[in-house]
Parts: structure tokens; C-alpha cells; sequence
């Protein structure tokens, strides 16, 4: 009697589990084309898409609201323009891993954290890819003297963009002194200046932060 109502707990255990792990994915697609899409195509996104324009370069995504073609698919395009300098601001995806891709200039300093606090950080080339796991800390920042162009493929159609810095000035001022190990003075001070990043733009560095072309390294 009592193996039995241990097989069921866990029988029930694992279901829930299962159940837990389809609801946090996209469904699967229920048509080879959404009904709603009139093409396939989409056609140039840095005027079409969702543009966002930063002191660090122009950011250009998909999503179904832009391209109809992209419901049901489990998929957000993004891509980038980014000036040598230019930060992709430290963020996350909450519901989505990312795939990069550098097709031109650079380099490009990437990389995330994971839940060790260990930092994985690379320099990319033209042709190089990395993949950022879901809900992991990252950033892009162009170290080279070149403007970069790089796409991002996330596999959610609502993947989440979380300003990391950004979110944790939106704590109240006692959590985020004791987080930052700072003074609450020095707290109000960066809430004034840094703002969350909504829509997501670019950013370039302040003057001797950043030299184009020099450390370029996945020193952190």
C-alpha cells in the first residue's frame, strides 16, 4: 500500500512537472502559415521593423505585431547596427535563448553570466556565432574600430527584454543600496541619471571608457 502511494506521488509529481515544462515553451504550430500573414517576406527591417535608435546604433526587430509571418513560429528576429563603443546594454530573456550571429565589423565582445557567477566572455569575428542560454545576464559591446551589423534569433515569439542595470535601480532605494553594497545617497544619484531602458536602445561608452581597437580581450 504504501510503495503504491509513493509511485502515484511520483507519477503526479512528474506530470506536473511535464505540464510545467510544455506551459514555459511556445506551443507547437497548428498551421504551416499563419492565416493572417499576407507573404512570407519581410522586407527591409531597419524602416519596417521595430526600430529603436540609441547613442550606440540602431536596433531593428521582429515580432508578430510588424511581421504576421512570424505567428505560431516560435521565433523573434533582431538586428543590429552598432557603432565602434556602442553597448548593448546588459539584459536578459526571460522566455527565450538567443542565437547571434556577427556578419560584419567589430570585433564584438560578447558574453553572459551564469548561475555560478562565472562569466563567459568572447571576441567575435565576421562569420562567428554564440549562443546565449535562456534567462542568462549577456551584453554586446564593439570593441573593434569597425560599425557592426549582427542579427539575433530568439526562439520565442515573445522572448522578454529585461534591463538588468536598469531593473535593479527600479528596487527601492534601501534594496538596491545593500544589493550594490553603496550608500542610499549614491543610489538616488544613479536613479536620476540611468533610467530603465524601454524600448531597448543602444548605447555608446563616455569619453575613456572605451578606446576603439584597444583591449580588445575577454578579460572581464
Amino acid at each position: 500500500m504504501v510503495h503504491s502511494m509513493v509511485m502515484l506521488v511520483f507519477i503526479y509529481s512528474t506530470c506536473l512537472l511535464l505540464v510545467e515544462r510544455v506551459e514555459a515553451a511556445d506551443p507547437d504550430p497548428l498551421v504551416d502559415f499563419s492565416a493572417n500573414a499576407i507573404t512570407p517576406v519581410f522586407r527591409n527591417i531597419f524602416a519596417n521593423g521595430d526600430v529603436t535608435t540609441g547613442s550606440g546604433g540602431v536596433r531593428a526587430a521582429l515580432d508578430i505585431g510588424k511581421f504576421r509571418g512570424l505567428t505560431s513560429e516560435g521565433l523573434t528576429v533582431v538586428q543590429f547596427k552598432m557603432i565602434p563603443c556602442g553597448e548593448n546594454l546588459p539584459h536578459t530573456h526571460p522566455r527565450a535563448t538567443e542565437l547571434l550571429s556577427l556578419i560584419s565589423g567589430g570585433p564584438l565582445q560578447a558574453g553572459f553570466v551564469d548561475i555560478k557567477g562565472e562569466a563567459h566572455i568572447h571576441i567575435l569575428y565576421p562569420g562567428d556565432l554564440i549562443v546565449i542560454p535562456r534567462g542568462l545576464l549577456h551584453f554586446e559591446l564593439i570593441v573593434g574600430t569597425e560599425t557592426a551589423f549582427y542579427v539575433s534569433a530568439l526562439n520565442s515569439q515573445n522572448p522578454g527584454t529585461l534591463d538588468s542595470a536598469g531593473a535593479v535601480l527600479q528596487l527601492s532605494e534601501r534594496a538596491a543600496a545593500i544589493a550594490l553594497n553603496q550608500d542610499v545617497e549614491t543610489i538616488r544619484a544613479l536613479k536620476l541619471k540611468r533610467p530603465y531602458n524601454e524600448p531597448p536602445t543602444l548605447e555608446a561608452a563616455k569619453p575613456g571608457v572605451c578606446v576603439t581597437g584597444h583591449f580588445v580581450t575577454t578579460e572581464v
